[in-house]
């Protein structure tokens, strides 16, 4: 084959991408990244889940996170609280049903992503900033990558494989026509970073809090504290449901009518731009195809209520890379059940939570305290899906989500 030829082009930078390529590495393929942005770079998604750890370790990424975690701010998490109205409930990831780890951390995304991405640069990937993906063509088992740099400069890499991790970007979906609507309403985030001044001793720095709007269950937000005194806070809702404004002026306003949200932020120091996203749940045609997959958001992407984003896109990354190696040696792969399906499962999981959060059953089920052990093991259960083990199938919770979700939702509300 010529030499100038790779296996694998991966773009994006971003966890999916990066892990990816690692994994893709380390089997001796010759992979390059490819990257719009400049590193390091704002992006939201900065509450790590526990199992985000076990995919970290399979790609040799986890010691340089762990290395490099205090001197960056990242805040150990060990799990996430729930407020409203007055009423308060927490799930410690460490008291969970599966195996596996019960703490991991809240990042700035800007450093831990940079983190990963040079960890993997110095592993022999190449990493190409500053270059957009505006071509694809497929021919005699190749792929032609049209790119445009910076300044404007064209060039091309071809590859047997394209690795679709860019995120929100969804480079391929948009170039291959492959996206399709979500059936999950269109919703708005506002969000920026603070320097949060909260002294108040209850707030526990290790958890993600999330709050509900005391009127509207609809909206939600998210406050999560980093280590050196700065915190992400961001508001969820349906566009009508926040209110006009501009991102800052609907941010400050919505947290103002949550009494304990705005006490803990009293002291605040907002002093960085606000910024929205809208319209971001997205569904695909299909995850893969003749010499492609997709990744993480690129493909679908859910809802930023239980920060399952880096979870789904690692996962994907993990499950690609055992499909391409075999694929690239010369077996036949069944991508639908090895990659597509198994990568589902989970994502179907959160979805069911994701679903009875909005509509109410989760929520109830979040904040119903009761201490008989019966009780207990549903919480541990449910904890470990929220730690990110969606794909644990010993697990009821994640194997019949559904039906589990409802029996409890249903036995929640009869007992209150």
């Amino acid at each position: 084959m010529e030499a100038d030829v790779l296996d694998v082009v991966v773009i994006g930078a971003g966890p999916s991408g990066t892990v990816a390529a690692k994994l893709l590495h380390d089997q001796g393929l010759r992979v390059e990244i490819v990257e719009a942005a400049i590193f390091p770079r704002f992006v939201i998604g900065e509450s790590l889940l526990p199992q985000c750890n076990m995919i970290l370790r399979e790609a040799g990424l986890y010691e340089t996170v762990a290395e490099n975690a205090e001197a960056l701010g990242f805040q150990r998490k060990n799990g996430a609280a729930f407020e409203w109205a007055g009423k308060y409930s927490e799930i410690d990831f460490r008291e969970k049903f599966s195996d596996g780890d019960g703490e991991t951390w809240q990042v700035r995304r800007g450093d831990f992503d940079k983190c990963l991405a040079d960890e993997v640069e110095r592993s022999g990937v190449v990493i190409r900033y500053g270059h957009r993906v505006t071509g694809y063509q497929r021919t005699d088992s190749l792929t032609h990558l049209n790119l445009v740099d910076v300044q404007g400069c064209e060039r091309s890499l071809t590859a047997r494989f394209v690795v679709d991790g860019s995120g929100y970007g969804r480079v391929l979906p948009r170039l291959l026509s492959l996206d399709e609507p979500s059936d999950l309403p269109s919703r708005k985030a506002c969000f920026t970073h603070i320097e949060d001044h909260i002294s108040a001793s209850h707030f526990d720095r290790e958890k993600i809090l999330v709050t509900i709007h005391p009127d509207n269950r609809d909206v939600w937000f998210w406050l999560i504290p980093f280590a050196d005194g700065r915190a992400s806070i961001g508001v969820v809702g349906e566009a009508h449901l926040l209110g006009e404004g501009t991102p800052a002026e609907i941010l400050r306003r919505q947290v103002s009518q949550v009494e304990n949200l705005s006490g803990l932020l009293e002291k605040a120091d907002w002093d960085s731009d606000t910024r929205t996203l809208e319209s971001y749940s997205t569904n695909i045609s299909s995850l893969y195809g003749d010499g492609y997959c997709v990744l993480g958001n690129a493909g679908e992407f859910l809802d930023p209520v239980f920060s399952s984003g880096v979870t789904i896109a690692m996962k994907s990354a993990s499950l690609a890379a055992k499909a391409i190696k075999r694929e690239l040696a010369g077996e036949t792969v069944d991508w639908s059940n090895d990659f597509e399906t198994s990568l589902l499962q989970g994502v179907r999981a959160f979805k069911t939570y994701v679903m009875g959060w909005y509509d109410g059953r989760f929520q109830d089920v979040i904040f119903y305290r009761n201490d008989h052990v019966h009780a207990q093991k549903i919480t541990t259960m449910i904890s470990s899906v929220l730690a990110g083990y969606a794909w644990d199938l010993n697990n009821p919770f994640v194997k019949h989500s559904e039906r589990k979700l409802n029996t409890t939702a249903e036995i929640v509300r009869e007992a209150t």
